[in-house]
């Protein structure tokens, strides 16, 4: 097989694909194209290469797997799951002399996110912990809601970032997984979920071995966790309701629980019993992300569910404390972003932007606000709380725009344990201290 027979499949091929080594292992690429990022264990070869001033993550497969995993991340894009991008298919590989190599699917970096195993300094606290089996509940949840069944569910085949005091789950690995477009059965469900909870117990158990899970923490009530996650979450979204026709109040009460967990309803079912006493609802078609097409809506921001929700907040706050614009919301949106959500950014000096991203770092500066004002029994100046964060937290972060894995031994990323209850009346940034 020769070199010429390199066949390359994406939807926009980048010329930087064809000055990569592809006549070369993956395992023996020279250092000009590797960028040097710690990763986890994997079942294949991955090594993450620069393509054109970005990052990429190279697994080496078969040409039949990487096809078909190219294709499902294609689909679950297409659905709007929280996904790694797909950029290409390398197969036809063979090294200088003829000798077939295998295939390779080439992925973006998923930038601002970490393994599991970059979430822990010296060891990995409970709070952390359920945090992470939350979100991944949370994503098996929306995966299962577009009938997707993964096949092997794991804190290891997920991405984490950042969100506001939790995290946000991406799938990373969709080698395994199936696309029903009828949906799943429970049985389908049901197993993709206790494999959830044997591979969490096992992966919390292996950093227990290796000393890095802190003292008393129990493992497989941890990964007990999404089993009861998932179950809560699935139930708030396709449960079936009766309620006297004196209760129509239930109906708002069940969209805004929903509203709260990031999703829409596209249609729900109303139906009356034959007497006429009683009304059943059930949500149809749901899909997530209310939060976030309201920000993008109104400000033109795409972040995080909870990041969404948290600046939402804020915007909120100003527009009520504003009596500019009465009832205008674009207007308010506009005015906030403008003074107080850019301004916050802009004063990040440009050499920590790589930190955090931008919606993160505007969240924690509320939070740094709250700590601060409940500590000096006083409303801390802006400029005051963004220097202090700015030198007391935010230095001394490691840079996550770039995380791909962790070091196989060694850890050096802190740890936010846990969400707090921000305060608007003393978190939300007044518009006036920027000006």
């Amino acid at each position: 097989m020769k070199q010429e027979s390199l066949r390359i499949t994406a939807s926009t091929v980048d010329p930087g694909l064809l000055s990569l080594p592809w006549s070369t292992p993956l395992g023996k690429w020279p250092s000009e194209h590797i960028v040097s990022l710690p990763k986890g264990l994997s079942r294949h070869l991955v090594r993450f290469a620069d393509l054109s001033g970005r990052v990429i993550a190279v697994k080496e497969t078969t040409a039949e797997m990487a096809q078909r995993e190219y294709e499902m991340l294609g689909n679950l894009a297409k659905l709007d799951v929280p996904c790694v991008s797909r950029v290409a298919v390398i197969a036809g590989r063979a090294d200088a002399e003829g000798k077939a190599l295998p295939a390779a699917l080439v992925t973006s970096h998923l930038r601002f996110s970490m393994p599991y195993r970059a979430l822990f300094t010296q060891v990995l606290r409970p709070d952390t912990a359920n945090r992470l089996v939350d979100a991944l509940a949370l994503l098996l949840v929306r995966l299962h809601n577009v009938g997707f069944y993964w096949g092997d569910v794991s804190l290891s085949n997920t991405l984490f970032r950042r969100d506001a005091g939790a995290f946000a789950a991406y799938l990373v690995d969709a080698e395994t997984g199936e696309l029903h477009e009828e949906g799943l059965t429970d049985g389908q469900r049901a197993y993709d979920l206790d494999l959830a909870r044997t591979n969490i117990a096992g992966e919390i158990m292996d950093l227990a071995a290796g000393g890095r899970l802190e003292h008393g923490v129990d493992a497989l009530e941890i990964a007990d966790g999404i089993v009861s996650s998932y179950r809560s979450l699935w139930a708030a979204l396709t449960d079936e309701e009766s309620f006297s026709t004196g209760e129509t109040w239930r109906i708002t009460e069940r969209v805004e629980k929903l509203n709260a967990l990031g999703f829409d309803i596209d249609e729900m079912t109303l139906v009356t019993t034959t007497d006429g006493t009683a009304v059943r609802i059930q949500p149809k078609v749901v899909d997530a992300g209310h939060h976030q097409r309201r920000l993008i809506r109104l400000t033109g921001l795409d972040v995080e569910e909870n990041q969404a929700r948290r600046l939402l907040n804020d915007l909120d706050e100003f527009q009520a404390r504003s009596t500019r614009h009465q009832g205008d919301e674009e207007l308010h949106a506009h005015e906030w972003l403008t003074r107080v959500f850019e301004p916050v950014v802009r004063a990040i000096p440009y050499d920590l932007r790589a930190k955090l991203e931008p919606a993160e770092v505007y969240h924690q500066v509320l939070e740094h606000r709250w700590y601060l004002s409940q500590a000096q029994g006083r409303a801390v100046p802006l400029a005051e709380v963004l220097t202090s964060y700015i030198n007391d937290v935010l230095r001394h972060r490691r840079d996550e725009a770039t995380i791909m894995g962790p070091p196989t031994e060694t850890m050096s990323l802190p740890v936010v344990t846990g969400a707090v209850e921000v305060s608007p009346e003393t978190a939300a940034i007044d518009w006036r201290d920027l000006v």
